[in-house]
């Protein structure tokens, strides 16, 4: 599978049924050649716009399916947020 047909689906969360986003991002294990995780935005803002960029990032262990439309994942924790800043600061 290609980067961008991850790029085209939905991730949906199981435990509440909500739409995350689309992927727009994977993050790599280049050691062992797998997917650490996947980055999907989070804009709570009106449309982006305002919003401080947060982005969702799911472990690959979190993933329970992938369809032809859409990547199921389960997350409990909502806390899976990640501020623009903090990643600069790494």
């Amino acid at each position: 599978m290609k980067i961008s047909d991850f790029q085209t689906k939905d991730v949906i969360n199981i435990v509440d049924g909500r739409k995350l986003g689309q992927i727009s991002d994977l993050e790599l294990d280049l050691r062992q050649g797998r997917i650490d995780s996947i980055v999907v935005p989070n804009y709570t803002k009106f449309f982006g716009l305002f919003g401080g960029g947060t982005e969702v990032v799911i472990p690959w262990r979190n993933i329970v399916k992938i369809g032809t439309d859409v990547v199921l994942v389960r997350l409990d924790d909502t806390k899976a947020y990640r501020q623009d800043d903090e990643q600069a600061a790494r």
